[in-house]
């Protein structure tokens, strides 16, 4: 046999492959030489080695959650591949794994799956490791979101076609702040902008105002000179004050507890602090539905609009007759979803827009919490914190942080 050539024990078939040691060690060379967090996951011959959450059919997510390696190979023409950095769990998505969501990823077999299955995750911020020949827009190294929802984020990399990502100038930007924005602060910004005109000085009130909508609509109602009473879900001494102090400091004009908007007084205090009415309350910002919802409906002034963008109570609303008739109250939805993937210009133009904001330092992020996502992490790890994402009273937002996966 020529010397230079020898049987690869890559393949179950044992291929004769010229050069397959100098090309191994090149390749342990090549690895060797890069940061750590970015050594497993490029294999001898260029293809990379991934991990996935996937799910085959709908159910609870510890049923039927599993982690899922495979190999991507190298990208040509219009894809790239990508590298995740950060990809946040947000209610929906779980409602996705759940089957309770209007809309669902598709169920495929191109990761190598046993079973067609879906990968869950809506958002994230992405690093392009490298690109195909025809791509023109984005190269290695720039930061990438999803354009669309559905692309399925939960996985440490990921091969798709150019057009499916929008490119991010990272600079003054963390991963972090970049996979959470197209959801909880687009949602606050075109629900305060796009329903009912608001002028300096008018009022709004919200409920589930310590979420991550609620505290962006906050801070952006702040900064846009409006007025906000904020309802937050009650909580005991000390908690409950500092809970209180936080929303202030954020912008909040008004902080009342979920028990607070249920007494029969409460539309009184309404209009003690708007001034007997004569600062308008035009907007009411829904996310929890029943009794709770139809609450701060009827705090709002005749003409107001109330809209519901959750529903996280899992009761529906109530409306009396006498609120449409005699108060002619307009009562609407928002997906935030739908919206952006109807109008992705202008989901790019808000989402710059926020990223502005942070970079002065004028918009904070809410509180999150980090779920390492490394090569040596188990299934039980991940499954645990996608299950307690639709739990009370956490801590923030649960966020994958990807490291050497």
């Amino acid at each position: 046999m020529n010397p230079r050539l020898r049987p690869s024990l890559c393949t179950s078939n044992l291929t004769i492959r010229p050069l397959a040691r100098c090309q191994h060690k090149t390749s342990s060379r090549l690895r060797a030489n890069l940061p750590l967090d970015r050594r497993r996951h490029i294999s001898a011959y260029g293809y990379t080695q991934a991990k996935a959450l996937v799910y085959p059919k709908n159910g609870a997510p510890s049923d039927v959650l599993t982690l899922h390696t495979h190999s991507i190979s190298p990208p040509h023409s219009n894809l790239l591949t990508l590298r995740t950095l950060a990809a946040p769990l947000n209610p929906a998505d779980i409602n996705q794994i759940q089957g309770t969501y209007p809309t669902a990823p598709p169920f495929t077999q191109t990761l190598g799956t046993d079973l067609p299955s879906a990968v869950p995750g809506n958002e994230a911020c992405f690093e392009v490791l490298s690109v195909g020949s025809g791509c023109k827009n984005v190269s290695k190294g720039d930061w990438v979101i999803p354009r669309r929802t559905g692309l399925g984020t939960w996985r440490t990399h990921l091969q798709v076609d150019e057009e499916k990502v929008m490119k991010v100038d990272k600079a003054g930007l963390k991963a972090e702040q970049v996979a959470t924005v197209s959801v909880n602060p687009v949602t606050a910004y075109r629900m305060l902008k796009d329903f009912t005109p608001l002028r300096e000085g008018d009022w709004f009130i919200q409920n589930g105002a310590n979420s991550g909508v609620g505290r962006a609509a906050v801070q952006l109602g702040h900064m846009w000179g409006l007025k906000s009473i904020c309802v937050v879900r009650k909580r005991e001494g000390e908690e409950g004050e500092a809970l209180n102090k936080e929303m202030k400091e954020l912008g909040a004009t008004v902080v009342v507890n979920d028990e607070e908007i249920m007494d029969k007084g409460f539309s009184e205090r309404v209009k003690e602090w708007t001034y007997g009415g004569r600062e308008p309350l035009k907007l009411a910002l829904n996310c929890v539905g029943g009794d709770a919802g139809m609450a701060i409906a009827k705090t709002l002034d005749e003409g107001g609009t109330m809209v519901t963008y959750g529903a996280m109570g899992k009761t529906p609303l109530r409306v009396g007759a006498g609120m449409l008739i005699f108060k002619d109250l307009r009562f609407v939805g928002f997906w935030v979803s739908k919206w952006g993937d109807g109008l992705p210009e202008e989901k790019k133009r808000t989402i710059n827009e926020v990223f502005g904001l942070i970079r002065e330092g004028r918009f904070k992020d809410g509180p999150m919490v980090e779920v390492p996502w490394s090569y040596e992490t188990k299934r039980e790890e991940l499954v645990d914190a996608v299950e307690g994402t639709l739990g009370h009273f956490r801590k923030g937002k649960g966020i994958f942080m990807f490291g050497n996966a």
